[in-house]
C-alpha cells in the first residue's frame, strides 16, 4: 500500500522498541504520515509483517545496543531522524550511550520524547511501576468507582495511554513547532503521572473548590441516576446521560415513566434509579434501542468492541477498519482534506541507505549479529 500523504510526511521517527505506550505514540505519528522504524531486539525481528495494532504503518529492525557496533549504528540513523521514541528507565539510555545529549551531538535538531511512568526525576523516578500506580499517584484512582466500593481501575487506559501515549505524541509535536522557530530539538519528558493528574484538572479542581464529593456519589461518577447504565431485560445495558432538563424529560416521556420525585434532590435519587432499573428491566436491550432511535434522550447501548464495528454511526464515518484482517480503530483525530500514513502491518526494513547506512555497513552489521 503506498503511503498517503499525512500532515507529518517527511518526519522521521526512530521508536525504541518498548511496552504498549511508547508504541502507541509511534502509532500515532505513523498513522498522520511519519516515517517510524521502529527499532527490535535482534532476535525479535523477522520478515513476517507484524499485526499489532500499534505497529501498523512503521518499518523494522533489530539492533543490538549492547553492543558499540550497534550503539554507533543507532548513532547514524539518529542523524538522519527528527525524532526519538525511548522507553526506558531513567539513566539506561545515557549507560547505553543514545541518551539525548549522545544524540544531540550528531543531530541538534533531534526531538528526543522520552516516555516513563514516574518522568525522568523525583523520589519515584527509579521504581517500577504500572498504570494502576501511577494514576493512585495523581489522585485520579480515588475518584473511580461506585459509592461504598473500592477504588477501582479503568484498565490501563488513563496512565499508559492517555496520560502516557497520546501526552508523549503530543509534546512531540510540540517540540517539532519550536524547532521550526529555534533550530534545536528539545527533550520531551512525558510522566504518566503528569499526564494522569492533567487529564483530571476539571476534577481535581473541584475536589479542592469543594464541589465534589466522595467517589461514586457525585453527578458524573454513577451518583446520579441520570448518568449511569442500566442492565435489561435480556442481561444487556444501556448507558443513560440525560443531565439537561430537557433530555430527561424525553427520556422519560419515551418510557412511560412519570410521577418521579424531583431529581435536583439528591434524596430522592435512589428512588430514581430503581425507578428506572425496573423500568429498563421490562424490555431488551433491542427494544430499548428502537424506543430511543433518533431522539435526544442520550440513551444508548453499551456495545462489546465487537459489535462497536458494526455500529451503523461507526460504520458511515468508518471509525473502524481491518488491517492485514485485524479490526481497529481507523486514526484520529480527522485533519479534513489530509491524508494519512500507510495502515498496512509493520515490515521489515532491508535498504536502510535512506537512514544513512549503506548497503555493505549493514550487511556487515548483519553478518556480525548486530543487525537484523
Amino acid at each position: 500500500m503506498e503511503r498517503s500523504r499525512g500532515p507529518l510526511a517527511g518526519i522521521r521517527v526512530l521508536e525504541l522498541a518498548g511496552l504498549a505506550p511508547g508504541p502507541f505514540a509511534g502509532m500515532m505519528l505513523a498513522d498522520h504520515g511519519a516515517e517510524v522504524l521502529r527499532v527490535d531486539r535482534v532476535a525479535a525481528v523477522g520478515d513476517e509483517p507484524r499485526r499489532e495494532v500499534m505497529d501498523r504503518g512503521k518499518r523494522t529492525i533489530g539492533l543490538d545496543l549492547k553492543s558499540p557496533e550497534g550503539v554507533a549504528a543507532f548513532r547514524r540513523l539518529a542523524e538522519r531522524a527528527d525524532v526519538v521514541i525511548e522507553v526506558f528507565r531513567p539513566g539506561v539510555a545515557e549507560r547505553l550511550g543514545i541518551g539525548p545529549d549522545d544524540l544531540h551531538a550528531v543531530n541538534e535538531r533531534l526531538v528526543y520524547g522520552r516516555m516513563t511512568g514516574w518522568g525522568q526525576d523525583g523520589p519515584l523516578a527509579h521504581t517500577a511501576g504500572h498504570d494502576i500506580d501511577y494514576i493512585a499517584v495523581a489522585g485520579v484512582l480515588s475518584m473511580l468507582g461506585r459509592a461504598g466500593d473500592k477504588p477501582t481501575p479503568p484498565i490501563n487506559i488513563l496512565g499508559d495511554f492517555a496520560g502516557g501515549g497520546l501526552m508523549l505524541a503530543y509534546g512531540v509535536l510540540l517540540a517539532l513547532i519550536e524547532r521550526e522557530r529555534t533550530g534545536r530539538g528539545r527533550v520531551v519528558d512525558a510522566a504518566m503521572v503528569d499526564g494522569a493528574a492533567l487529564l483530571f484538572s476539571m476534577f481535581h479542581g473541584a475536589v479542592h473548590g469543594g464541589h465534589w464529593g466522595p467517589r461514586g456519589t457525585n453527578l458524573l461518577d454513577t451518583g446520579a441516576p441520570m448518568y449511569d447504565t442500566y442492565e435489561t431485560a435480556d442481561g444487556g445495558f444501556l448507558a443513560v446521560g440525560a443531565l439537561e432538563p430537557r433530555f430527561w424529560a424525553e427520556m422519560l416521556d419515551r418510557m412511560g415513566v412519570a410521577d418521579l420525585p424531583d431529581r435536583d434532590d439528591r434524596a430522592n435519587w435512589p428512588v430514581i434509579r430503581e425507578r428506572l432499573a425496573e423500568a429498563f428491566r421490562s424490555r431488551t436491550r433491542a427494544e430499548w434501542e428502537a424506543v430511543f432511535e433518533g431522539s435526544d434522550a442520550c440513551v444508548v447501548p453499551v456495545l462489546d468492541p465487537r459489535e462497536a464495528a458494526g455500529h451503523p454511526h461507526n460504520r458511515a464515518r468508518g471509525t473502524f477498519m481491518e488491517v492485514g484482517g485485524v479490526p481497529q480503530a481507523a486514526p484520529a483525530p480527522r485533519l479534513a482534506g489530509a491524508g494519512h500514513g500507510d495502515l498496512s502491518p509493520a515490515t521489515r526494513l532491508h535498504d536502510l541507505s535512506a537512514w544513512g547506512l549503506s548497503g555493505d555497513e549493514a550487511e556487515a552489521l548483519r553478518a556480525a549479529g548486530v543487525l537484523a
